[in-house]
């Protein structure tokens, strides 16, 4: 498994950011699609031994663009910056992508948005990478059960499950007991906290996750296998967003092997 962290908990300039990851002992980060843009902000990622893990593709789709609408050209536009997010993500080294449900839950939409998932994983598959749907409470895939029985049902070989830690707590679904039921259709791991109801994500263990869970986590990705990433998203509005980072790096080396 890779230890890497979402670039976007932090606020700031780009460049401050990647210098923080830096510091944090990061050798992994996930970015969105308009990050490392520029010629000067990959050099300095590359000096400073960050190499990027996963990217957010679905982040800043154009104004009407959706994978589910029920119209054929937004469709068109958004699975278009889906290529455009992931060839960038391919071109500094990802290997993973991921994206998030729409609003709409209805049949139609869920087909609509399966067909624009089974095309985009299939771009995804052609660049190297593979692609997650990530659970969202209050959207049209609002639990991880949900989201999986979905992929399933879709039946991509490069589609898969992205996990997070926070929305199952948010939805009361046992942590463990979903990754085994994903076995290989896992493809990305994202670790927050939270109350359980609000989508906060806090620093590890400053809301209902236990040391136990959490290892409990770390003990399921063991049995089945799982190499892939593991990626801290938490919330650039915490008070002290670094020393959340920091806080949560040290418990993930103490509950498990990463480092």
């Amino acid at each position: 498994m890779r230890f890497s962290c979402c670039i976007w908990a932090l606020t700031g300039p780009e460049d401050e950011n990647l210098q923080k990851m830096s510091e944090l002992g990061f050798g992994w980060i996930d970015i969105q699609p308009s990050m490392l843009a520029t010629t000067q902000s990959r050099g300095l990622a590359q000096k400073l031994g960050l190499s990027v893990s996963c990217v957010g593709a679905s982040f800043g789709l154009p104004d009407g663009a959706a994978l589910d609408s029920p119209e054929a050209r937004p469709r068109a536009t958004a699975l278009a910056h889906m290529e455009s997010s992931l060839a960038h993500a391919a071109s500094l080294g990802a290997t993973s992508a991921y994206v998030i449900p729409g609003m709409d839950g209805s049949k139609a939409a869920l087909g609509h948005y399966g067909d624009s998932v089974a095309a985009a994983a299939e771009i995804a598959q052609k660049h190297g990478l593979t692609l997650g749907i990530e659970h969202f409470p209050g959207k049209a895939l609002d639990t991880a059960a949900a989201t999986l029985e979905f992929v399933r049902a879709v039946a991509h070989p490069n589609l898969y499950l992205l996990f997070d830690s926070g929305h199952i707590q948010m939805r009361g679904e046992d942590p463990a007991a979903i990754i085994r039921q994903a076995g290989d259709r896992l493809s990305y791991v994202h670790l927050d906290d939270n109350d359980g109801v609000g989508d906060l994500h806090w620093s590890l263990l400053d809301g209902v996750m236990t040391e136990a869970s959490l290892r409990g986590i770390f003990a399921a990705l063991g049995d089945i296998g799982y190499d892939g990433g593991v990626s801290l998203e938490l919330s650039a509005r915490l008070p002290d967003p670094y020393a959340a980072l920091k806080a949560s790096r040290e418990i993930v080396a103490r509950c498990s092997s990463l480092r």
